[in-house]
């Protein structure tokens, strides 16, 4: 089954999907690892790690394209990409998602916010018109060559215009063809309820994890969202807060073990390196290596025991 079709299944389905973002081969390669289903490449997060700058829009459109085409080449779970404003109009956003497709992602995000954006849980945020909004969605459909990669609309406008408004463009972007419906920034559990109710198509969400992911959204757990008849449930920042906390302890105790002139063990603060090994597929590449090179190749790296 293509995955593709693997994607449009899961969020169709009656359970609940849970997409962790993803922003590198690590995070992809272990969230496959752990047993998720589905990954959402994270815009914020290939602008943080990237560039080192906030996601306000600075991440290009190459730049995104090709991350993203690494990133999905080394998982064989679905991932979906983060394509912004689609980088610029309704024909920019035909050729926008022609190239994500073509990188081999199976599925994409789409907003309507003003470009630059930024994002969904920061001050600032302008919105195009819906009409305009409709037109990218309408491009996006026609622009894509398989059925069933996943076309997910995205509004911006209840930081600015409210519920009501916010509804009504996702009912229009429905009518446009989209597959996936995504209200950014909702302030309670009650108007995420109520958007499911009034739209026609399945609807994402963004949560945190342990803390709020943000100052708006309210963070629920999956089975409260499913019972509330959310389709896709995503943890966008998860992986790159937790990456943020785990490398500021281990730096902090190895300025401990400086200070104080001491090697300092803590085995519960990184894996191992053969454990980095194993999950970034050099078992994969030792196979390989065994049906593809001659045996004086092999004894030249391995010696004998090769």
């Amino acid at each position: 089954m293509k995955k593709t079709t693997r994607f449009r299944r899961l969020i169709e389905a009656e359970e609940i999907l849970i997409q962790p973002g993803v922003y590198d081969g690590f995070s992809a390669r272990l969230i496959q690892q752990m047993g998720f289903r589905a990954g959402g490449i994270s815009g914020a997060g290939l602008s943080e790690t990237t560039l080192g700058w906030a996601d306000v829009g600075l991440l290009s459109y190459e730049a995104n394209v090709s991350r993203s085409r690494d990133i999905a080449a080394c998982v064989d779970i679905p991932l979906s990409a983060d394509g912004d404003t689609g980088y610029g109009n309704a024909v920019n956003v035909f050729f926008t998602v022609r190239g994500f497709e073509a990188a081999g992602v199976d599925g994409i995000m789409l907003e309507d916010q003003v470009s630059p954006k930024r994002c969904g849980h920061m001050e600032g945020k302008e919105v195009i018109s819906a009409e305009e909004g409709v037109e990218k969605i309408r491009a996006a459909v026609e622009a894509r060559r398989d059925p069933d990669f996943i076309i997910k609309a995205r509004t911006d406008s209840i930081a600015t215009h409210g519920v009501k408004e916010a509804i009504r463009r996702l009912n229009l972007y429905a009518e446009a063809g989209a597959d996936l419906l995504f209200a950014d920034a909702l302030l309670a559990k009650d108007d995420i309820a109520l958007v499911t109710k009034e739209v026609p198509k399945p609807l994402s969400v963004n949560m945190g994890f342990g803390i709020r992911a943000s100052p708006t959204t309210p963070l629920l757990c999956a089975k409260e969202l499913q019972d509330i008849g959310v389709a896709v449930a995503s943890y966008p920042r998860l992986v790159t807060s937790a990456a943020i906390m785990g490398m500021r302890n281990a730096l902090s105790v190895l300025k401990q073990s400086i200070e104080e002139g001491r090697v300092i063990e803590r085995p519960d603060l990184a894996v191992s390196f053969a454990e980095i090994n194993d999950l970034m597929g050099l078992g994969t590449i030792r196979e390989l290596e065994q049906r593809f090179l001659t045996t004086q190749q092999l004894e030249a790296k391995y010696g004998a025991k090769a």
